[in-house]
């Protein structure tokens, strides 16, 4: 099983396709991210929502 590259805290990440949020917790299985852009009809409240390891991409 190959090694999944978690996010930091303050680093960028990019989830559905158009999704952009900062990272402001790392859990074992997830993240909490607060958005930052959002191109899709998705809505969060607070602008905040939880993303696994395996569904978002680093931005760098």
């Amino acid at each position: 099983m190959q090694e999944i590259k978690k996010a930091a805290i303050g680093e960028k990440v990019s989830f559905d396709e158009g999704i952009i949020g900062i990272v402001e917790k790392v859990s074992e299985h997830a993240v909490i991210v607060t958005i930052i852009k959002n191109s899709t009809l998705h809505e969060f409240a607070n602008n905040k929502t939880v993303v696994s390891h395996h569904k978002y991409k680093l931005i760098h």
